[in-house]
């Protein structure tokens, strides 16, 4: 076996315990819901034991998580730069692990539409956050009123934009798949580059967020 090869079966065996832990399970308790005996997961916890492949699947299925999860490797990348938009004001991280959600950061200016026929209404979630200042989030009819550290989820298919109130207010939005693709689709079909954050505003979203376009 290589240093790598032990490094990462110290690693697994470290995953196990922890999970087990964070469950609240004792030996015992995962022993039995894994159908292997106490003595066979403690010495797998404790190195005692060869890891066995159809044992590791079995215990990550009860742990609630995967086999490539509980045998992932560290990455060398783990730091992310933004994407920067300079045009609309926007930056991008990517999440690796779903490649379908996208964390947004915008700063806005403008208070948004507050007419439904110019609000976005598409299928997925946004989730976001305000990070300085005052924002307005229109849902429909509804007015929201999010002050700095607090923060909003909604289903996109209600009628929505968000705008700053007050003056400039920054935003941290993330956006699932259904969002993206809703928001994408709006600004490929209109070419509007404010459509639902107020008249020659700015929303949250460049690459999917509830007032702004797709980059």
């Amino acid at each position: 076996m290589t240093q790598n090869d032990g490094e990462l079966d110290s690693l697994v065996r470290k995953r196990i315990r922890a999970l087990r832990v964070a469950q609240g399970w004792s030996l015992e308790e995962l022993a039995t819901r894994a159908n292997v005996s106490q003595s066979t997961l403690s010495r797998i916890e404790n190195g005692q034991r060869r890891l066995a492949l159809d044992q590791l699947v079995t215990l990550a299925r009860v742990l609630d998580t995967s086999l490539d999860q509980l045998v992932e490797t560290a990455s060398d990348d783990v730091i992310i730069s933004p994407r920067i938009d300079a045009a609309h004001g926007l930056m991008r991280w990517p999440v690796k692990g779903d490649p379908g959600i996208s964390v947004m950061r915008q700063r806005m200016t403008e208070p948004p539409a507050d007419n439904p026929s110019r609000m976005r209404a598409h299928p997925g979630r946004e989730w976001l956050v305000v990070l300085s200042g005052t924002a307005t989030l229109m849902l429909g009819h509804r007015r929201f009123r999010i002050e700095t550290n607090q923060a909003a989820e909604f289903p996109t298919m209600f009628p929505h934009a968000i705008g700053a109130e007050g003056g400039p207010c920054e935003i941290l939005g993330i956006f699932d798949r259904d969002a993206r693709r809703g928001h994408q689709r709006d600004s490929d079909s209109d070419g509007s580059s404010d459509r639902g954050g107020g008249s020659g505003g700015k929303g949250v979203g460049g690459d999917c967020g509830p007032g702004g376009p797709c980059p």
